[in-house]
């Protein structure tokens, strides 16, 4: 049997579309898992990044900090996490956070960096403060390169994000991890393409974001 006989065995099977272990409430469970690790990477890379990115100060270190987020394993810290403070979403927050704090924290440092400074250097001479040069010269241009690091780090949490199944969450994970119990192999066919899916509809809504909030100009230039 191929993978497109595995594939189409599971999605037409009804049993795979209803109840706790259906399509709907892996896909939202999922979902979740990602919008929270997201926006907690965000939150922490995002402002990080603008603000070195702006004084062009501390370079050398978020490199040095991002080659070191991207060593160290997910699944071993995952595991590490689990035996420290125990079953729970907080083991699968901290390895996925980790995961996509880098790409974030680094594109947008690398974006403010490269907006050109002869808008910056006349906004300072009109007497713009630091806030406002930051938000309303430098951010506009380097937004589209900015989504590019947070459409990096959503695709890592996407494909990663099945590692909540591990220690007994849900999400997507579960079909390839139980099918791989039950050695169910059309059930585990059916989970990674679920998961690819994802990933591809995710690089569709950061296209369709980066339509709607870069203006046109920004785009053909970069």
């Amino acid at each position: 049997m191929n993978v497109l006989n595995f594939i189409h065995a599971f999605f037409s099977d009804s049993a795979h579309w209803h109840g706790y272990d259906g399509i709907p409430t892996r896909l939202r469970e999922h979902i979740q898992y990602c919008l929270e690790a997201l926006a907690l990477a965000a939150a922490i890379g995002l402002p990080v990044g603008l603000l070195t990115g702006h004084y062009g100060r501390g370079g050398n270190v978020l490199a040095l900090i991002a080659s070191a987020g991207r060593a160290l394993p997910t699944f071993g810290l995952l595991v590490l996490m689990t035996l420290l403070v125990g079953f729970g979403m907080a083991p699968v927050m901290v390895p996925l956070v980790v995961l996509a704090v880098p790409p974030i924290l680094v594109t947008t440092y690398e974006a403010v960096r490269s907006v050109d400074p002869s808008p910056v250097d006349a906004a300072r001479g009109m007497g713009m403060s630091e806030s406002r040069i930051l938000f309303q010269v430098e951010l506009p241009v380097a937004l589209l390169l900015i989504l590019g690091g947070l459409r990096s780090a959503a695709v890592q949490i996407v494909s990663t994000a099945t590692i909540a199944a591990y220690i007994g969450l849900g999400g997507l994970g579960r079909y390839i991890i139980d099918g791989l119990y039950q050695r169910d192999y059309e059930k585990v066919v059916g989970g990674a393409t679920l998961v690819a899916t994802l990933a591809l509809a995710t690089l569709a809504v950061f296209w369709a974001v980066a339509r709607a909030a870069v203006s046109p100009g920004v785009r053909r230039s970069t």
